[in-house]
């Protein structure tokens, strides 16, 4: 359509619309679907110019940093934007805004007429004006405010920055100003000198949702259209039909966008009553929906509990389905000294925990709590010993990770040991699985720049492939299991996977790791996995062992002085041990007065 290397941006704007377009027709209202025809009716410099700014950080631009080769002149393809309201130079701009737009000492000749950031020039460049609204300005890129004195802006006398050193910061300027200038106004009114259009894009909002509709999420932006063209990253092909998408009415994106608010207001540190209520008020049907408000609740109340407000957390976690809310809410009814709730609700997770990780959580609060209620201490259940290792090691001359000087440490030409962590037993996962984890099942891929399924952390994404799963790892019962692995290292090398470490990923290790992992152990590996993908994905042993000529292996937890092992960590160990899998853990202590 476009000479790749000119217009590739627009491109790609222009597929995202069309895909919107056709899958969202009966979610669009009659704006967005102006929008779109309105867009496709635009000179083509107009369109590249909107989605150059759209993909640009704004919401205001200056002409003169709009320069680009192809669009040309931008002042001449901004005026149909602006003619369709989607571009404004007048609209209201906050001091803020203004000062993300300029640089220091453009501020500086702007308020002060001073010729450089150095507040010293402030007097003479506020009393040239003789009052608060003078402001000498000219050239708004060389000086936006010269000492003629001829023009009316926002000059500021000099008393008002008594307190600021010359070498005052851009943000202790902000500071000062935000005092005297606490109303937005028109660009032109800050800068009436300024010899360039500065525009606002009014249409942000808009394609906003029109981005949201087309990833399925905030956290993509059009940068991914550009990483795929120029082959950083590589998407599996994935054959969904026009009925794959991520929202199925206009509620369900007005539920997202207002999750996302409130997600964004905590972050900025909103009064947490008052955010609560308006998630409470974002309840919907859609059941991908619930687990994002679920999550923001169990975010709400991790904030309050550092805030030390026991109720509101404890009203947050009340509401939330969210793994991890159970062990929360115990945790803040006994902050709150109420210990028989707490004992009541740590007894119903233990006898139905929702998870490995909670049950180990439970396990290690019940003494405490039956302590704090007065009853015996029950027993502990058993736990498997893991074999244990104790090097002492030269302490390195240069900063290193321990993990691979105790690698380099073990290491023997017959006995190779490669760092590894989740990325092999991960990998081997992914590509053995590879048809399960990419079938294009309703819910699960919604657009072409998906590394992994959108469900892939939910409480069903193992039961509503079990089908798929069954069939992929029935491949380990048989010798075809190995040619599978290898052969799909091959043909999917780069492809983007949420299990597949292509980087920390060669044949040669590949080949040692199925010479001498036994395709039993592996099924086990992957059962686990499959259990909670999200939590068990994470916690493998930092390094393997192998020995070829055996046929064998060990996998290698290492601990340097003061590291403790994590709970996700302890999970494996105790896994490994108990199905008989080779574990080890590796202390390491440096030599006294090694150098």
């Amino acid at each position: 359509m476009f000479p790749p290397h000119r217009y590739y941006y627009l491109h790609n704007f222009l597929c995202a619309l069309a895909w919107v377009g056709d899958r969202y027709a009966d979610l669009l209202d009659a704006d967005e679907r102006r929008f779109l025809a309105d867009f496709q009716a635009l000179p083509q410099a107009s369109q590249a110019l909107m989605a150059r700014m759209l993909m640009r950080r704004g919401p205001w631009f200056r002409a003169s940093r709009l320069v680009y080769e192809e669009i040309g002149n931008a002042v001449g393809a901004a005026g149909p934007l602006a003619a369709l309201g989607w571009l404004d130079a007048a609209a209201p701009m906050t001091l803020d805004e203004l000062f993300d737009l300029h640089t220091k000492p453009e501020l500086c000749r702007l308020f002060f007429g001073a010729s450089s950031g150095s507040t010293s020039g402030a007097s003479s460049g506020a009393n040239s004006g003789a009052n608060p609204g003078s402001n000498p300005g000219s050239n708004p890129e060389s000086n936006p405010g010269s000492n003629s004195g001829s023009n009316c802006g926002p000059s500021t006398g000099p008393h008002h920055f008594a307190s600021l050193r010359p070498t005052a910061r851009k943000a202790d300027l902000l500071i000062a100003l935000r005092a005297v200038h606490d109303a937005p106004r028109p660009y032109a009114e800050w800068n009436p000198a300024a010899q360039e259009p500065v525009w606002r894009v009014m249409v942000g909002d808009l394609c906003e949702r029109l981005r949201l509709m087309f990833f399925g999420n905030l956290h993509q932006d059009w940068s991914e259209f550009v990483l795929a063209d120029l082959g950083v990253f590589q998407y599996e092909t994935v054959a969904f039909d026009a009925s794959s998408r991520a929202f199925q009415t206009r509620a369900d994106v007005d539920a997202y966008l207002a999750l996302h608010a409130c997600r964004t207001a905590l972050e900025e540190g909103a009064n947490m009553p008052d955010l609560l209520a308006r998630v409470h008020g974002c309840v919907s049907q859609n059941p991908w929906l619930e687990k994002r408000r679920a999550k923001v609740l169990l975010r709400i109340g991790q904030a309050c509990e550092r805030a030390r407000d026991w109720p509101t957390a404890q009203a947050a976690y009340e509401q939330c389905a969210y793994p991890g809310a159970r062990h929360r809410r115990i945790r803040v009814h006994e902050r709150m000294a109420r210990y028989d709730q707490a004992l009541t609700l740590a007894l119903q997770a233990r006898d139905a925990p929702e998870s490995e990780e909670e049950s180990q959580r439970v396990a290690r609060m019940l003494p405490r709590l039956y302590r704090a209620v007065g009853q015996g201490r029950p027993a502990r259940p058993p736990v498997h010993a893991v074999p244990r290792t104790d090097l002492t090691l030269q302490r390195p001359a240069t900063p290193a990770s321990v993990e691979f000087i105790t690698r380099d440490h073990l290491h023997q030409d017959d006995a190779p040991v490669h760092y590894v962590e989740n990325a092999l037993l991960n990998s081997l996962f992914g590509l053995l699985c590879w048809p399960a984890v990419f079938a294009p099942l309703p819910g699960a891929f919604f657009h072409p720049f998906q590394r992994g399924p959108a469900d892939l952390d939910a409480p069903d994404f193992y039961q509503r492939r079990q089908d798929l799963f069954a069939d992929c790892l029935a491949q380990l019962d048989t010798p075809e299991y190995r040619d599978v692995i290898l052969q799909r290292y091959a043909d999917k090398a780069g492809v983007q996977s949420p299990f597949v470490f292509w980087g920390a990923l060669s044949e040669t290790l590949l080949t040692l790791a199925l010479d001498c992992l036994p395709p039993a152990h592996l099924k086990l590996v992957f059962t686990r996995l499959l259990r909670d993908v999200k939590t068990n994905r994470s916690g493998l042993p930092d390094l393997i062992r192998f020995w070829p000529a055996q046929r064998r292996y060990e996998l290698i937890e290492v601990k340097g002085p003061g590291d403790k092992l994590q709970d996700n960590q302890i999970r494996w160990l105790q896994y490994c041990v108990s199905h008989g899998m080779p574990v080890r853990v590796c202390h390491v202590s440096w030599q006294e007065g090694a150098a």
